[in-house]
């Protein structure tokens, strides 16, 4: 029953997540001036309801289950989505469904008659006839969507360093916190998921002197309508994530160190006096790079497929934080094998104080250059591609 609700939460976030903000953006008229710009920031305050909520709710469920009831932190969720499933439902008279023209999908993604991307060129070849298996002719407009999709894809791949960091904020980062001093006063202990939500509370704080200051301040400069671009966001955010990737490792090396000073490496349930607030700049930090990145790739996907293929564009989003995880637990099994065995603790140890988190962090952070680098190149070519209509 465990691993069937976790199968159906999954199946559920990834009918939901893809689509929604897909919708949400759609509901803007691309036709009206102001409504146009404010669906240049719809992003932004969309990622900004994302944190709010999930900030207070992380801080207050994962007290409830570590205090009072498992069945009860789970429970009160529940209740909350079945009452917004109501409100979803009530709203629909009030929803906006664009009318689709042919004509004006062309012209949004720059697609004509006579005028054809000349990358990936092979795909042509299911415009004529008998090209394909079962004698069926794809049109113009299937074959540049086609091409469009093709063309993300080293993007991708480049941001998939960054999904491997934001892994760590909810396994490392909280190993890490249960080790140390979560006390607050004489009697009230915080338990270490907690200080997740300081990834939203960075977002909450961020967000609003992103959209409100820093926008018009680059705009004014770049004369540009988001002051940077998309995929200039983006770079940003893997530059900042690599920053809190040091001052892991840096935080780290104190907290081993305060470890061994006391003599307790020995002893992984004990409570190194170090306290958790020592770990606050890199959740601060990696919420900074959420505020660039996340929101960034979001935009970017979404704003880069064809009018058809919003919930798509915004699905490859997702499956960058999602191949992300997967390949963090991969490295950490892989680090864990080569850096341990015949009885020594490796870098990854169930017992962090015999571990070496640190030179993990360090590890990523080397990655993290590596995955920037690609980056840079992929998004120069993507521009370079996109602005001669190649």
């Amino acid at each position: 029953m465990f691993f069937i609700s976790l199968y159906l939460v999954a199946i559920a976030q990834g009918g939901h997540k893809p689509c929604v903000q897909a919708f949400g953006a759609d509901q803007f008229d691309a036709d009206d001036p102001v409504e146009r710009k404010a669906k240049s920031s719809f992003f932004n305050w969309w990622y900004f309801g994302m944190c709010a909520g999930p900030t207070v709710g992380i801080f207050v469920l994962s007290y409830i289950q570590d205090n009072l009831s498992w069945a009860l932190g789970f429970g009160i969720p529940c209740i909350i989505m079945a009452f917004a499933l109501i409100v979803f439902l009530i709203g629909t008279i009030n929803y906006r469904f664009a009318a689709k023209t042919e004509e004006k999908n062309e012209e949004a993604f720059g697609i004509f008659d006579h005028q054809r991307s000349k990358q990936f060129r092979f795909l042509d070849r299911a415009l004529f006839k008998g090209s394909n298996e079962d004698g069926t002719v794809c049109n113009i407009d299937e074959v540049e969507e086609a091409k469009a999709i093709l063309r993300l894809v080293p993007i991708w791949v480049s941001c998939l360093g960054y999904a491997i960091v934001l892994a760590q904020t909810s396994t490392l980062f909280t190993k890490q916190g249960t080790t140390m001093d979560r006390s607050i006063g004489s009697n009230f202990k915080i338990p270490a998921a907690t200080l997740q939500s300081f990834i939203g509370l960075s977002v909450i704080i961020l967000i609003p002197i992103y959209d409100i200051i820093l926008v018009p301040l680059t705009r004014s400069i770049t004369r540009k309508p988001s002051g940077i671009t998309m995929l200039q966001r983006i770079g940003i955010g893997i530059l900042i994530s690599i920053v809190s990737m040091v001052v892991a490792a840096v935080v780290e090396t104190k907290r081993l160190e305060t470890a061994r000073e006391y003599g307790l490496l020995d002893d992984p349930n004990a409570t190194i006096p170090m306290k958790i607030w020592w770990l606050l700049p890199q959740y601060l930090l990696a919420g900074a790079g959420d505020v660039f990145t996340m929101v960034g790739i979001q935009e970017f996907f979404y704003d880069q497929v064809p009018s058809d293929l919003k919930s798509m564009g915004l699905a490859l989003y997702l499956s960058i934080i999602g191949i992300g995880s997967f390949l963090s637990s991969f490295l950490i099994s892989i680090v864990g094998k080569m850096t341990g065995g015949n009885g020594e603790d490796g870098w990854i140890s169930d017992n962090v104080n015999r571990g070496h988190i640190d030179y993990f962090y360090y590890l990523l952070a080397g990655i993290s250059v590596g995955a920037f680098m690609m980056y840079i190149y992929v998004a120069r070519s993507y521009v370079y591609t996109r602005e001669r209509g190649l």
